[in-house]
């Protein structure tokens, strides 16, 4: 994949998360493709790719993400976003709270013919817990 052919996915990557399209999200994704996500542990497959996008989504269906930054090296890239939502629906169990949740979050990507072959996604999943009220922090002395 060419740098353009790589920015361009990322393009698509940000529409998807803009319309809030957890279909358009997972085609993005290789048929077979793993995703290593705090949340979602290791997903494997489009199918599963797709149910915990969506699960973020209904979770927090006001969910913006703006793409702060992105490194490309070959077939590799990172996208560093910032995710800002609304608890407003069910999130592991965890009744919508209505508080206001913020996180930076970097995927880094191997991508293969056209498609993201593997991803990992790096993002302070204590800290959304604690924004959402399911975890208290601890007062610095």
């Amino acid at each position: 994949m060419t740098r353009e052919d790589v920015l361009a996915l990322l393009d698509r990557r940000n529409a998807g998360w803009a319309a809030r399209d957890a279909s358009a999200l997972a085609a993005l994704h290789a048929q077979n493709g793993v995703v290593a996500s705090p949340t979602g542990g290791v997903l494997e497959g489009r199918d599963e790719i797709e149910r915990v996008y969506r699960l973020w989504m209904s979770a927090f269906p006001d969910m913006k993400t703006t793409q702060e930054d992105a490194l490309i090296d070959g077939t590799r890239a990172v996208q560093i976003l910032r995710m800002a939502a609304t608890h407003s629906g069910d999130f592991f169990g965890l009744a919508p709270t209505g508080r206001h949740v913020e996180t930076l979050m970097a995927s880094v990507l191997t991508l293969a013919d056209g498609l993201i072959a593997e991803e990992r996604r790096i993002y302070d999943f204590t800290g959304v817990l604690v924004q959402v009220g399911v975890l208290r922090a601890k007062p610095v002395a």
